[in-house]
């Protein structure tokens, strides 16, 4: 398996014009999630702890960092999350979009993507079950550094069983729970140039069609998190379960990393 990385990207960048819009992808069933998906959509899930849901921490991060503008694009129980977005206090301007038949998420990114309110420019994407806390403006400038079409950011998750260490003689060395993956995966957030959208299909999966072909053009780039910061893809109850005790141990803040 090959990844693009770099070393350090922490340090000084270009400066560029900043991102302000985005897509949050919310119409998933969330079927590993029930039951508390019976009833609402998996982003109105809410964290443990902050009576907030996945999605109100989703918003609250994106205006932190810059955005102004999001386009919701939901599905499964639509008018549970629009109601919860006609009466929750917003750090942004949003506005939804429903799919009435499923588009895959390639379409449907398309098909949210139309409704941005400034189609000439730069826009973030994000999953609908990501609870996250990292710089998108240095996210951004690496993507604009690249001239990159898209650029995914690539978290390093922990392996949900405990290792084993051995010696070269088959000795048991060490037991290590939950330890990071030797991977990078797709974190589920990108950030796409505006000539990106044209690219997407109208139905279907993104992941096995345009970025495939940008990745044999050298035209897609892979953002590594930093190292320390909160990234959490909310599958699961356990994963549910698991956000919160992060969210304890990081004593009691309503963000476990700002």
């Amino acid at each position: 398996m090959r990844t693009m990385t770099t070393g350090d990207n922490s340090g000084p960048s270009r400066a560029t014009a900043p991102v302000t819009q985005a897509v949050v992808l919310a119409g998933g069933q969330g079927s590993r999630l029930r039951p508390y998906t019976d009833d609402r959509p998996k982003p109105m899930v809410e964290i443990p702890g902050t009576g907030v849901p996945i999605i109100g921490h989703q918003l609250d991060w994106l205006a932190a960092e810059g955005v102004t503008d999001v386009v919701v694009s939901c599905g499964h129980l639509a008018d549970v999350l629009q109601d919860w977005l006609k009466t929750a206090e917003l750090p942004l301007s949003v506005s939804t979009v429903v799919e009435t038949e499923p588009l895959g998420r390639g379409g449907g990114l398309k098909y949210a993507a139309a409704a941005l309110p400034r189609p000439d420019e730069p826009w973030y994407a994000a999953n609908g079950d990501i609870w996250t806390r990292f710089s998108l403006r240095a996210m951004a400038d690496f993507h604009a550094e690249r001239g990159a079409l898209a650029t995914l950011a690539l978290a390093r998750p922990n392996i949900p069983w405990g290792a084993v260490e051995t010696d070269e003689f088959g000795h048991v060395l060490d037991f290590i729970e939950s330890p990071p993956s030797p991977y990078l995966i797709n974190a589920g957030l990108y950030v796409f140039a505006p000539e990106f959208t044209a690219l997407l299909p109208d139905r279907g999966d993104h992941e096995r069609t345009t970025f495939p072909r940008l990745a044999r053009d050298r035209r897609l780039a892979g953002f590594p998190i930093p190292q320390g910061a909160y990234w959490r893809a909310i599958d699961t109850a356990k994963d549910l379960t698991e956000a919160a005790r992060e969210l304890a141990g990081a004593r009691g803040l309503a963000d476990p990393v700002g």
